[in-house]
Parts: C-alpha cells; sequence; structure tokens
C-alpha cells in the first residue's frame, strides 16, 4: 500500500516520526512490506525540522511514481508557509486519486488552501483552530479532537496525535489486533478514541495567563469540590454574577460552568487513569457530588462514560478494574 508524506519546511519531527513508526511496525508485525511508505517536499536536498533533525526526503512532491493509496500532510512549527503554487495545485490534483487523505496538526492548512476542506469536518492543534476556521470558514473545525474521520479525509491535532492517526489508519487496513500491537510496540499503551479531549483544561488555564480572571481560575483548579457556583466565583473576582459571566465567557472562551465541569473531569480522569477507587468516591472527591452527575457530565463532554473512560485509559494493571465498584 503505498502511503506518501508530504513534508513542509520546518516540519514537527515527532509528527513525521510517529508516523514513520506505526507503519513501519505494522509492517513488521505482518511480516512484508504491507506499507511502502515515501517522504516527499517541495525541493530536493534535506529538510531542516523545528527541533533541528534534518530529515532527506525520497523524493520531491511531482517525481513520486504514481498515484499513492494514501496522501499525508505534515504540519509545521506554527502555520505552514506557503508552498508554490506548483505544491497546491499537486494536492488538488493528486487527492481525487488517492483512497484516502489527510493532514497531521498545521497540515490542515495546506490542505485548505488546496480547496480540500470545504464542507469536511477537520481538526487541528487547539492552537490554531480558530485561526484556520477563519481562514477557510467552509469548514467546519472541531478544536477539541484527537483527530477526525469525515469520508475519504482524516486529519489530527498536534505531534503525537500523529501516532493516534496512524495507528485508527493500521486499524482500518490491518484489523484492531495489529493496531494494539503497535501500539503496545511504541509504548503507546492506550489507543485514545478520535473524540477524546486533546488538550487539558489547565492548559488553556496557562494560554491566558494574564487575564483578570487568573485568580478565579486557580481558585477551581485547587479547589474542585468547593461551591463553584457562579455566584461564588463571582465574589471572588469582585463582579456581579450577570457581569462575571459575560467577562468569562469572553476570554476563556468558555461558560463558568462549563469550566468548573471541565476542571472536574480533568481530576477525574486522572484518578480514573491511576487509581483503584470506586466511581462513586471518585465523583465526590472530583465535586461532582455523585456518580450519575459525573457520569452526565462526562457524557456532554468526553462522549463516554466514567467506567468506559477507565477501560480505555487504565494505567493501574489490568485488575484494577475487576476490584472496584462502579456505578459510572
Amino acid at each position: 500500500m503505498r502511503i506518501v508524506i508530504f513534508v513542509p519546511t520546518d516540519v514537527h519531527s515527532l509528527e513525521l516520526a510517529g508516523l514513520m513508526d506505526v507503519f513501519a511496525e505494522a509492517n513488521a508485525r505482518v511480516g512484508k512490506n504491507f506499507y511502502d511508505v515515501a517522504i516527499t517536499a517541495e525541493e530536493a536536498g534535506s529538510i531542516r525540522c523545528a527541533s533541528g533533525l534534518r530529515v532527506l526526503p525520497d523524493c520531491t512532491f511531482d517525481a513520486y511514481p504514481g498515484d499513492p493509496d494514501t496522501l499525508l500532510v505534515a504540519g509545521s512549527a506554527g502555520v505552514p508557509r506557503s508552498p508554490g503554487r506548483q505544491v497546491i495545485d499537486w494536492l488538488a490534483n493528486t487527492v481525487p486519486e488517492t483512497r484516502r487523505y489527510g493532514s497531521v496538526c498545521t497540515g490542515a492548512f495546506l490542505l485548505g488552501e488546496a480547496g480540500l476542506l470545504a464542507g469536511r469536518r477537520v481538526t487541528t492543534h487547539w492552537q490554531f483552530a480558530s485561526l484556520l476556521g477563519e481562514r477557510f470558514p467552509e469548514a467546519q473545525v472541531e478544536s477539541d479532537r484527537v483527530f477526525v474521520r469525515d469520508g475519504a479525509m482524516i486529519t489530527s491535532a498536534g505531534s503525537s496525535a500523529a501516532i493516534d492517526l496512524g495507528l485508527s489508519l493500521v486499524e482500518e487496513d490491518l484489523g484492531r489486533e495489529a493496531a494494539l500491537y503497535v501500539a503496545r510496540r511504541l509504548v503507546v499503551f492506550l489507543k485514545r478514541p478520535g473524540d477524546q479531549s486533546q488538550f487539558s483544561v489547565h492548559l488553556a488555564a496557562q494560554a491566558i495567563d494574564r487575564s483578570r480572571l487568573r485568580k478565579v481560575q486557580e481558585y477551581i483548579l485547587n479547589h474542585a469540590t468547593a461551591d463553584l457556583s457562579v455566584t461564588a466565583l463571582a465574589k471572588i473576582a469582585a463582579m456581579s454574577a450577570r457581569n462575571f459571566t459575560r467577562v468569562f465567557s469572553q476570554e476563556v472562551g468558555i461558560t463558568p460552568s462549563d469550566y468548573v465541569d471541565l476542571t472536574r473531569i480533568d481530576v477525574a480522569r486522572f484518578l480514573l487513569e491511576g487509581s483503584r477507587l470506586s466511581i462513586t468516591l471518585i465523583a465526590e472527591r472530583c465535586g461532582f457530588g455523585s456518580a450519575s452527575a459525573m457520569r452526565r457530565a462526562f457524557l456532554s463532554h468526553v462522549g463516554v462514560t466514567p467506567s468506559d473512560y477507565r477501560d480505555r485509559f487504565r494505567t493501574s494493571g489490568e485488575g484494577a478494574r475487576s476490584s472496584l465498584s462502579e456505578n459510572g
């Protein structure tokens, strides 16, 4: 199966290496060269990755023989520099001849320049999701996803999400057992579903470090079990409840209640992944009050129940769940 990965200048080395290693381990599993992977670039010669690592592409984009089964575009550090018109035309003309195509991280911007995002659900690194939506308003950008599959197109979030994208392709081509084998070989113990949140709410908080609401955010993060109602938080911010809700939503990008839920979910995730505590006890320690309230929050924001999340992302041992009393 022919796979072509186009790399822009200043490419993130982890994205490229992650894809290459996934396909290489899949080949080792089936005992043959099932995936024939080629790295292409705009110009001949080595490319300096954002990390300083140098990569020597197999050929230039226009020298690849035949049409690939799968065409993937890697991202760069930030928004990729717009390549020459010939590259954009090549993407636009080659994609219709492939079985599937996609991008990693900010590689989505190059797909957009080639007119390949119109009417499509797409994701990218959360930091550049808003900009992607502004530049290509005809696309439906889903900023909080590890990867998104829309028909023949698959796009992923930043850096390590390239591994998740690659694993999903291996599972599609060779089956779940092969994908799980590759995940174990790469010490990626748990394969994330595409709808898992791609970033922690703590990272979102750090991104607005200078906000006048920083004091409120820190209080939420450090007091998950406290009274975090709008009224209580507004008092900390020395604002009226109405003004606080308006300002918080404008500056943070989500409502105070959603921020509280996401913070509590973050704490719950940590406990679900690494402890043997029951679902009921975790709900109490995270401030949800009850297992049913935590279940509703998980279904709303994560798309799975707490029990399902623990099954997918548990790191405390295979026998952990059997000893738990779970109500999620």
